[in-house]
């Protein structure tokens, strides 16, 4: 592998994405980021992790966020999203410069094509996979886990859409896609290793 190679996982809710992140950046021993963005964006802001959570991938008013920073006599502030996802992408580029890392989710293929070495994945998985492992996680409310998988990938897909004027989850985004249903996590994560290894 690259001795500065950045690995980006985006994913459906419900595939297992952060898993494979974890499990991958273990296996080459680097970091991993996924709500450490979270907790950093949290720190800057002055804003709650739990706020930022909710709120990343939310339309609405830049008003909260002005408060929080003190900007009480600004106007004309972006919306709180757009501002959360400037906080956030200066966060990951950061994070990007200090070496070879995983990032999951948040645009991060995006925020660093241009100034990057990435291996851009996408994970994804059969309905019935996704439903499965929200069912368990949500103590086998399979109706909740069904509705929290088809709203939580519209706002993933909104937000990747509305952010980098691309399409989440096309095939042109990623330089590779993996069905974790039927290879299974620890499937994708040696061939995540593979075609890390093939990148020059």
């Amino acid at each position: 592998m690259k001795s500065n190679l950045i690995i980006t996982i985006s994913r459906e809710f419900g595939s297992g994405g952060h898993e494979i992140g974890a499990k991958l950046a273990e296996k080459l021993s680097v970091p991993l980021y996924d709500k450490e963005i979270i907790d950093k964006a949290a720190e800057q802001t002055g804003l709650s992790a739990e706020y930022i959570a909710e709120h990343e991938q939310r339309y609405t008013s830049s008003l909260m966020f002005n408060l929080a920073m003190g900007n009480y006599s600004r106007t004309g502030e972006l919306p709180l999203h757009d501002q959360i996802d400037i906080v956030q992408s200066e966060i990951i580029r950061n994070y990007a410069k200090e070496g070879s890392c995983v990032i999951v989710g948040r645009c991060a293929d995006y925020v660093l094509e241009d100034d990057f070495e990435c291996l851009n994945v996408f994970i994804y998985a059969p309905d019935e996979v996704k439903l499965e492992r929200i069912t368990e996680r949500y103590s086998g409310d399979a109706r909740t886990a069904a509705k929290l998988i088809k709203e939580t990938n519209r706002m993933r897909s909104k937000h990747y859409n509305y952010f980098t004027g691309k399409i989440w989850g096309d095939r042109q985004n990623y330089d590779l896609m993996l069905n974790s249903g039927r290879l299974g996590i620890d499937g994708c994560v040696e061939m995540i290793i593979q075609a890390a290894e093939k990148v020059d």
